[in-house]
């Protein structure tokens, strides 16, 4: 993920351990710009034009840790209650709406691409698999999933909300939020709350979010989560440092073959 100062006040710029063991951005964005780079030319091989699905703008948290414990941002709450900012959520629903998939037309192309129904085309056989499990065998994508790490960040985020200190923390805000008004145990409740689930901001999210985030700079419950969390997953980590430094080097080398393809040195 994105490096960023940090700043205690800002859950935007805090790094949980387990990050150092997932793949970064960039990793990721290689690892597909690779595969899309096999499809494509799989495709052109046996004949065939492919545009590959654009990629969805970003909506949201910026980081790992950024909305993971809820939102912080009061301006953006005045406006927009538990949503992302206006302009992201349209440039993301422009993309969706202009089609967010491949450019197969659903006859012999799509075929080839995924191998279903068809060994030959214009005289050259389809891969096993179709030319996505062309890629599939040449990056592979498992190797980016780094299972332990994935299991280890939401193990110890449902863990550590029964830790003593984040339940106290929890506490405080319900009862921050109590007085202001609004019924809710944990701070997640309040954004998860179905009334607030419709495309519109109604006044009632915008001031239900904005107590929200004036209960939380209060309590400071966020700070106390990420500090609890922090402690989990240092341990854990310790406990399972073998599997973790294996998918490591299973993603790192995943990785220099990507950057290998997309150089055409590979």
């Amino acid at each position: 993920m994105q490096s960023v100062p940090f700043d205690a006040t800002d859950p935007a710029t805090w790094t949980l351990p387990v990050q150092g063991y997932l793949p970064s951005d960039s990793a990721r964005a290689q690892i597909s710009q690779a595969k899309k780079q096999i499809i494509s030319d799989c495709m052109k091989g046996l004949g065939f034009s492919w545009t590959p699905a654009p990629d969805l703008p970003r909506i949201g948290g910026k980081t790992f840790v950024d909305w993971r414990y809820g939102i912080h941002d009061m301006e953006l709450a005045k406006q927009r209650g538990y949503k992302p900012a206006a302009d992201e959520q349209a440039a993301y629903d422009a993309a969706m709406n202009s089609g967010a998939l491949d450019g197969t037309t659903g006859g012999a192309d799509a075929q080839v691409l995924e191998g279903s129904g068809i060994k030959e085309v214009n005289g050259k056989s389809v891969p096993a698999g179709g030319c996505i499990g062309e890629s599939n065998r040449k990056i592979d994508a498992e190797a980016a999933s780094t299972e332990t790490a994935r299991q280890i960040s939401a193990e110890t985020f449902t863990r550590s909300k029964t830790d003593s200190r984040v339940v106290a923390a929890f506490s405080a805000w319900s009862d921050c939020m109590k007085g202001k008004g609004y019924k809710y145990k944990e701070p997640l409740d309040a954004s998860d709350d179905p009334q607030f689930s419709s495309r519109e901001v109604t006044p009632q999210e915008i001031a239900t979010a904005t107590a929200d985030i004036g209960c939380r700079d209060k309590t400071n419950v966020a700070k106390v989560w990420f500090d609890v969390e922090t402690e989990y997953q240092k341990k854990m980590i310790e406990e399972r440092a073998v599997q973790l430094n294996q998918e490591t080097e299973e993603l790192d080398s995943t990785v220099k073959k990507a950057a290998e393809i997309l150089a055409g040195t590979r």
